[in-house]
């Protein structure tokens, strides 16, 4: 997959349209779907999807808890129920219920958390999810993907209606830059080359990736080539793609709108320490709650931006020769 540099662009869709575009055509294919939320359907983006099937789309309120229960039932008589919430009310507040009676109970439910860290904005650190990823992570057998912008969603929810088990789709609700063409292939579990280079490697999710492009540009300007990975899957981690990243680099910067502890950080550092340790930098939150701003003002107060990631990048490369 090669990247676009001269053509990303603000995207004019919204991620919501993309995701409720592409559950609609999964239904149609399906026939089994069930949209499921907690008083979000306009936030989240699924009102088009309650019009189209309207006998398919159920609004729980404001009770997560007791809507992930009724997506456990679901599941048992067939369905494939796909829940929705913001991403703390989504993995947090339900964790256990998630974890015991869908997991446990070995059902097939899919989990959406919308606004993700810093993409919560306005909302504020109630809603701002630092820690999502790393729950779900905790949970056996659990399928986690963030997309980085609107053309990926009909391949991941494509691949969460066909595929059985707890699957959580970690996704911003607003507009994002475009990143890849229309068209372009994506493989649950396998990362996406962005950029190839030779003297470290940026491994990046969601809303990094932009920074992480942006980031290798920065530091192509010193002569430093720099690698970037979308690993778009946070589990299961291609650990092919990390381990060839650690041969051909020898240095990685993870980025993630995420605690640098539990998310894609952790099982990357995790990947190496077990096969192919070298020097990893982690750019994400540090031992910090949320709070209310813009997005853009909240990456550079978390230090989410392309500017932390090149710095990262520049003290990983010091510290190969160690």
């Amino acid at each position: 997959m090669g990247r676009l540099t001269d053509h990303i662009i603000l995207e004019n869709k919204e991620m919501r349209a993309a995701y409720c575009e592409a559950l609609i055509e999964a239904q149609k294919k399906s026939g089994k779907i069930v949209a499921v939320d907690a008083d979000v359907s306009h936030s989240v983006g699924t009102e088009p999807f309650y019009k189209e099937f309207p006998g398919r789309a159920v609004n729980c309120g404001i009770m997560e808890a007791e809507a992930v229960g009724l997506c456990a039932g679901m599941s048992e008589t067939g369905l494939i129920p796909f829940f929705h919430a913001f991403g703390v009310f989504a993995t947090r507040r339900v964790f256990d219920q998630i974890f015991l009676s869908c997991a446990y109970q070995k059902l097939n439910v899919k989990i959406i958390g919308a606004d993700p860290g810093v993409t919560a904005a306005s909302n504020g650190g109630t809603h701002m999810p630092f820690e999502d990823m790393g729950l779900m992570r905790l949970i056996p057998g659990s399928v986690i993907i963030e997309p980085a912008d609107v053309t990926m969603y009909p391949a991941a929810v494509s691949y969460m209606a066909e595929n059985y088990g707890v699957h959580y789709l970690r996704t911003s609700r607003r507009k994002t830059m475009r990143i890849y063409p229309d068209g372009a292939k994506f493989t649950i579990g396998k990362a996406n080359m962005l950029n190839d280079g030779k003297d470290v490697c940026v491994i990046a999710s969601g809303i990094m990736v932009y920074e992480a492009l942006r980031a290798a540009d920065m530091l192509e300007e010193k002569g430093i080539s720099a690698r970037v990975l979308d690993m778009h899957t946070i589990k299961p981690l291609d650990t092919d793609a990390v381990e060839a990243a650690a041969r051909d680099c020898g240095a990685i910067v993870t980025a993630e709108n995420h605690n640098v502890t539990g998310g894609l950080g952790s099982a990357v550092c995790e990947a190496l320490a077990e096969n192919s340790p070298v020097p990893v930098e982690r750019v994400g939150v540090k031992e910090s709650f949320g709070e209310v701003g813009t997005q853009d003002y909240l990456m550079k107060r978390f230090g989410l931006t392309a500017e932390n990631i090149a710095a990262a990048a520049e003290k990983c490369i010091l510290r190969k020769t160690i």
